[in-house]
């Protein structure tokens, strides 16, 4: 299965988790970073041509991604969803995830 398809299936599932069941999002939350750093094009790729509510749900874990990622090249990409969606203010979440990446 590509990465595409795998994010797919975990955001489909992670619509159907209860907001107060903490483990399962974390559960999700951990899957979803795992696969989002597989690799660096491929993410960039899919967040690129995403709806804006997939990219509110992943916003949760731009900071974990960014960690395992170590890439500019992530943040640039999230900028530009930044700009594209200025209504999901997602500059604080950019900012965090930036904080993450080793100079």
């Amino acid at each position: 299965m590509n990465i595409s398809n795998q994010i797919k299936e975990n955001l489909e599932e992670r619509r159907s988790i209860n907001e107060e069941d903490d483990f399962g999002l974390e559960k999700s939350w951990a899957n979803l970073t795992n696969i989002l750093s597989i690799s660096e094009d491929e993410t960039i790729n899919y967040l690129k041509n995403c709806s804006k509510e997939d990219v509110l749900l992943i916003s949760s874990v731009f900071d974990d991604v960014s960690e395992k990622l170590q890439s500019r090249k992530f943040i640039s990409c999230l900028r530009e969803l930044d700009k594209k969606y200025p209504d999901l203010k997602l500059t604080f979440f950019i900012d965090d995830a930036e904080s993450y990446i080793e100079n």
